[in-house]
């Protein structure tokens, strides 16, 4: 820890263990990024994040990154929600994510909530590239201010690539110096839950699910690729949560 906040970074790399499981060669995390391997099922190997400290507070710099091999399987999840906070160190908290699928592997993404609690500054950068058959379950959600609070400040973007082409590029800024409109009719709408679940299959080549309106507040999209994107918006947590659950277990 410095007076301009935490440097901490967790690493994960998912190998085939060659006997029909994954092994995890590289299990390490810093700081409040403490990393425990559960109890998987089948060939699947678990990790759980589990954050030894509040945060991420202003002036912190936090970053994941995640190496899944040929033929491995994780499934990658977290204790508790992540809350954005202020901090006495000035400046926007910082969060990277940078995951790597190869051809034939396969990783779940799916941590708890993100938090954007009133006075916090976060910028969330999120990287993933795939290669060849490589599968993917990513979810997102974003909850934008405790009960009763207004937001802090959130900047988020999501970048894939799928064998060096880009399969999905986005950005979004919620929360004060946020640009106009953010909390409008064409974006929020009034809306602080917001969550977002990426589903990658080599299934999708031939039988690519349609766009669609799925549930109160949520729209399926096809990709330019083998994946399909879901968007989705909710009065609060726990109805967003159903909303990805209802379109994971459709989708997979």
């Amino acid at each position: 820890m410095t007076t301009a906040g935490v440097r901490a970074t967790a690493r994960v790399e998912a190998r085939d263990d060659g006997r029909g499981g994954t092994s995890l060669p590289v299990l390490d995390g810093e700081g409040p990024l403490a990393l425990r391997r559960i109890r998987g099922s089948g060939s699947e190997a678990r990790v759980m994040l589990v954050g030894a400290m509040s945060g991420p507070l202003g002036g912190d710099h936090l970053a994941v990154e995640v190496r899944v091999g040929p033929g491995a399987r994780l499934r990658f999840g977290s204790a508790a929600a992540t809350i954005a906070l202020p901090g006495q160190a000035k400046g926007e908290a910082r969060y990277d994510l940078r995951l790597d699928v190869a051809d034939g592997g396969e990783l779940w993404w799916t941590p708890e909530q993100l938090i954007s609690a009133g006075g916090s500054e976060l910028s969330v950068s999120s990287q993933v590239d795939l290669r060849g058959d490589a599968r993917l379950v990513l979810r997102e959600e974003q909850i934008l201010g405790r009960v009763g609070e207004e937001p802090g400040q959130l900047v988020s973007r999501l970048t894939v690539r799928r064998d060096g082409r880009a399969l999905l590029d986005q950005e979004l800024a919620c929360g004060p110096g946020a640009p106009g409109g953010w909390d409008g009719p064409a974006v929020l709408a009034g809306h602080r839950a917001l969550g977002q679940l990426l589903v990658v299959r080599p299934e999708f080549e031939k039988d690519m699910p349609a766009a669609r309106p799925l549930g109160e507040g949520a729209a399926l999209t096809p990709l330019a690729g083998p994946a399909v994107l879901l968007t989705a918006l909710a009065p609060d947590a726990l109805r967003l949560r159903r909303l990805l659950d209802e379109a994971l277990r459709e989708l997979t």
